[in-house]
């Protein structure tokens, strides 16, 4: 049936950015439970060295950041950390992603990764959203999740990056005017910083993509880095 698909073009692209976001058919969904696993054990401090970084981000996620498919070291987050540690900053990434995560998930288990942390994050780079677009989830619970989160995490006195994401066309103009609105309305609510697209520069190139057409490659994820990077340093700077 996906096959057929490519013919829609544009369509197809989102279509994959959204599968892209939930597990694999045969990957069970994630649930509270895992959390400490999927939070810790695939953690993006990579060196031999016991010395805690300077600035620490949680990359707060679904499959995109958690790197599914790809090595322990070619995932968004430890990709996002050679970049920054390549441009000068003393820091540390943990990977919080979790594939299959909704953003009523991702609420769930906020608090836990939170307290689970040595420290108090420096930033949180929080991008859900896909998954809720593939389930077909109204816009309205998406938006009180993603809100429930910021909150949180400006209660805890912690900066806030929100990294958006877009509805496919076949969801319909007014789902897709109704849902695309969340990322930026929140980022000018809470005054956070926003990336507004995550698949900027990938959704549309099969060859950035793995074999199952879905995920994006390590290539892939260099593309997001590199253009996430530098909005991550600058605000590190502010």
């Amino acid at each position: 049936m996906l096959k057929n698909l490519f013919v829609y073009g544009f369509t197809l692209a989102f279509l994959q950015l959204l599968i892209a976001c939930g597990p694999a058919p045969d990957e069970p969904q994630a649930v509270p439970k895992d959390v400490e696993t999927a939070s810790t054990a695939t953690e993006s401090d990579q060196t031999a060295s016991t010395r805690e970084a300077e600035i620490l981000i949680v990359a707060f996620g679904d499959s995109l950041y958690a790197g599914y498919g790809l090595d322990q070291k070619q995932g968004f987050a430890p990709e996002l950390q050679a970049a920054l540690i390549a441009a000068g900053k003393d820091v540390r990434v943990h990977n919080a992603g979790v594939s299959g995560d909704t953003t009523a998930a991702g609420l769930r288990r906020m608090n836990f990764v939170l307290d689970s942390l040595s420290r108090k994050p420096d930033l949180v780079i929080l991008g859900l959203g896909g998954n809720d677009l593939l389930r077909g989830l109204k816009p309205a619970d998406s938006r009180a999740n993603l809100d429930a989160m910021v909150r949180k995490l400006q209660d805890r006195d912690i900066p806030v990056m929100l990294t958006g994401m877009l509805a496919p066309p076949n969801l319909g103009a007014a789902f897709s005017k109704e849902f695309n609105v969340i990322y930026p309305a929140l980022a000018k609510k809470y005054d956070v910083a926003l990336y507004p697209f995550f698949m900027d520069g990938v959704v549309g190139r099969p060859d950035l993509f793995l074999p199952d057409g879905l995920h994006p490659t390590a290539e892939g994820i260099d593309v997001i880095v590199g253009k996430i990077a530098p909005q991550v340093a600058e605000l590190l700077e502010s």
